[in-house]
């Protein structure tokens, strides 16, 4: 089994790599995808610096990944609403909430909430939270509760933040994790529910954060 100092050292190490071939702007496209793959080495890094309890070390890396992420959606194609997940998660992540206020705003400039797409009205919902608009985070995530094509209980949970129902919040971040701990892949291989501790500390500045216990949480 990979220890937390060995994914951290190969995320390190893939962050490090790439960013020395990190082609020039005169490749946009090529640039884009590097660009992302920072941003997800250096996610991962923050993360097994996080399940480590190292939270100081692990903001630095989140913002670099927060970083990343944004430069890259200059030049993604059409859509790339992942990116802007990546930006106001990472913020949350590092507890930089005046730097995840700005990303925020910056996020919902690019047009999410209008997205036809489930994955953009996500990183809408997320960015509205975080600025604590909750009117209209509960109207963004209540139209991708109902899709097929989300996860119905993330989607009931970022609508239950934004009505500050906690027993709403308790039983949809509850499956959420659940959701984490039946599934055999992770993101960049990191064993982490990084949703639900993004969703927790949405939840914490609401003064409605559960205990949750987990192997995937930080202790």
């Amino acid at each position: 089994m990979t220890t937390w100092p060995e994914h951290l050292e190969r995320e390190v190490a893939r962050y490090r790599d790439g960013e020395a071939r990190l082609p020039e702007a005169t490749e946009p496209d090529v640039r884009q995808k590097q660009l992302t793959r920072l941003g997800n080495a250096a996610g991962g890094a923050g993360l097994a610096l996080l399940m480590e309890g190292r939270t100081a070390e692990a903001a630095e890396w989140f913002a670099r990944a927060a970083h990343r992420y944004r430069e890259s959606y200059a030049d993604a194609p059409p859509a790339s609403w992942g990116r802007l997940i990546g930006v106001v998660k990472s913020r949350v992540l590092a507890g930089d909430w005046e730097g995840g206020r700005s990303d925020a705003l910056w996020t919902l400039e690019q047009g999410p909430a209008e997205a036809e797409s489930p994955i953009g009205r996500y990183a809408a919902s997320l960015a509205l939270l975080v600025l604590d608009r909750n009117v209209e985070a509960r109207r963004v995530a209540g139209s991708i509760r109902e899709r097929g094509d989300f996860p119905h209980d993330v989607a009931d949970a970022l609508a239950t933040l934004a009505a500050d129902d906690r027993l709403g919040y308790i039983e949809a971040v509850e499956s959420v994790l659940e959701s984490f701990e039946t599934r055999d892949e992770y993101l960049e291989d990191m064993p982490v529910a990084d949703t639900v501790i993004v969703l927790q500390a949405l939840a914490a500045r609401r003064g409605i954060a559960t205990e949750l216990q987990s192997t995937l949480l930080p202790s």
